[in-house]
């Protein structure tokens, strides 16, 4: 079984917030293939399970809000037994413009709390993840940015980035090594 763990904050005032955008990316995956709803798990997430292209994957969003991710991200690897080649974190990135997505196989959290408390959860930071933009704030806090929704002028490059991350998603479900999109993607 595949895991895509997307991050973000749960709560309707979090919805459409640049910190959700991993949340985002996986409800779209979930929606286009018709998973159904997302259901609540003993491991302090919700997620919903089925079958894309043949390849039995679930889909994940801790509840734990961002900073703590790895609380629920670290059992529910365990509970399962999800080798890490088999996991992929979706998650917000402010050192890209709204619209890149870059996809890694391992590396540093960057100052993002939520990589920051996975790779504290599985001692290791080499997992896959996909990183789509969110830009540095032009003014105001890092805070306030994160926790703000996208401009009427970002939203379609970031519509554009989401479907870009569904779309690499589903190439490594179909089977394609993630290195190897790393150079179709990048």
């Amino acid at each position: 079984m595949k895991m895509i763990v997307g991050l973000g904050n749960i709560g309707t005032r979090y919805d459409e917030t640049r910190h959700n955008t991993g949340f985002m990316v996986v409800e779209q995956l979930a929606r286009d293939y018709h998973l159904g709803a997302f259901t609540h798990l003993k491991q302090e997430a919700v997620a919903v399970t089925g079958m894309i292209n043949g390849e039995k994957v679930m889909i994940v969003k801790p509840t734990t809000f961002m900073n703590d991710s790895g609380r629920a991200v670290g059992p529910l690897v365990d509970y399962y037994d999800i080798d890490l080649d088999d996991l992929v974190v979706v998650n917000d990135d402010l050192d890209m413009p709204v619209g890149k997505v870059r996809l890694k196989t391992h590396g540093a959290s960057g100052g993002h709390n939520g990589l920051k408390s996975i790779i504290n959860a599985l001692g290791t930071n080499k997992f896959n993840r996909i990183k789509v933009g969110i830009d540095h704030p032009k003014h105001g806090t890092v805070v306030s940015h994160v926790l703000g929704k996208f401009t009427k002028e970002e939203r379609p490059d970031f519509d554009q980035a989401v479907l870009t991350a569904e779309h690499a998603l589903e190439d490594w479900i179909n089977g394609e090594n993630f290195a190897q999109l790393m150079n179709e993607y990048n």
